[in-house]
């Protein structure tokens, strides 16, 4: 049985309930960057949920000039989860962006674009719902060097996993499990190293509030997949968003850094 959605009488109860100390309000910027700005509670009664909180948008790339820089932000209470990663109890709450002049959703805000999206589909009544089931892959490093200097211009990944180690000299011995470039597709243990980091990864996300399927690893050697299920527009992109904050700061957790750009190695999988 679904849950009800949260509204804020409920955001306010759980406030209380589970000791909230901070309030991280998320947007998204045109680049599609999740951005921040925490709030201390006690700056988040009804009122701020009713009218926003202002704030300055004009060193967001693409927004505003500096002499038109006020903005709303303006959460919305159904989207609210507790943030994991934080050492203060800290809920997170996605937020659209209004203009403070009309009160009108902002047009270059990622966010109202999917919302004006569904509802000019459901005006011209194309459908009723728009469903979306992305599949971002991602992949993980163990180290990753890049400079473009007139002295020095390149880049260099290093991953457990990657064929490039088959005759590296570890200080315990190289065991030999190593992936062929395009050979990285449903490997079991011990060539797939990243099992119980996936499985962080999930239970995370879906802690977060994501209906969460499954985890494998991909074709190329450092790539990976976790599998989300389908849902409306502006939900799947608030979950994606969640998606790419988990993986980045689980990975961060074990010491490793995650990746989405597309194919960061040339000649293997992206």
């Amino acid at each position: 049985m679904a849950k009800e959605p949260l509204n804020v009488a409920s955001v306010l109860n759980m406030i209380k309930d589970k000791d909230v100390k901070y309030v991280d309000l998320r947007f998204t910027d045109p680049r599609g960057k999740m951005q921040h700005l925490t709030m201390d509670v006690s700056q988040m009664g009804e009122d701020a949920w009713a009218e926003g909180l202002m704030f300055d948008g004009s060193s967001i790339a693409g927004w505003k000039a500096i002499n038109e820089s006020d903005m709303v932000l303006m959460p919305d209470p159904a989207t609210a989860h507790m943030d994991p990663f934080y050492a203060q109890t800290t809920m997170a709450v996605f937020c659209d962006i209004l203009e403070p002049s009309t009160g009108e959703g902002y047009s270059r805000d990622p966010r109202m674009i999917a919302k004006r999206a569904e509802a000019y589909m459901k005006q011209t009544k194309v459908g009723d719902t728009i469903y979306v089931g992305p599949e971002a892959e991602f992949f993980i490093f163990d180290d990753v060097r890049f400079a473009s200097s007139p002295y020095n211009t390149g880049y260099k990944l290093e991953y457990i996993e990657l064929p490039t180690n088959t005759d590296t000299a570890y200080e315990t011995g190289n065991m030999g499990h190593r992936m062929r470039t395009k050979g990285g597709y449903f490997p079991m243990n011990p060539m797939d190293s990243a099992q119980d980091m996936r499985s962080e990864m999930l239970s995370v996300m879906g802690e977060m509030g994501v209906t969460v399927e499954k985890h494998h690893h991909e074709v190329a050697a450092a790539q990976h997949e976790l599998g989300m299920k389908y849902d409306t527009l502006t939900t799947m992109a608030d979950q994606m968003q969640i998606y790419k904050y988990v993986i980045h700061n689980v990975a961060h957790a074990y010491g490793k850094t995650a990746t989405f750009m597309p194919k960061p190695i040339f000649g293997d999988n992206g």
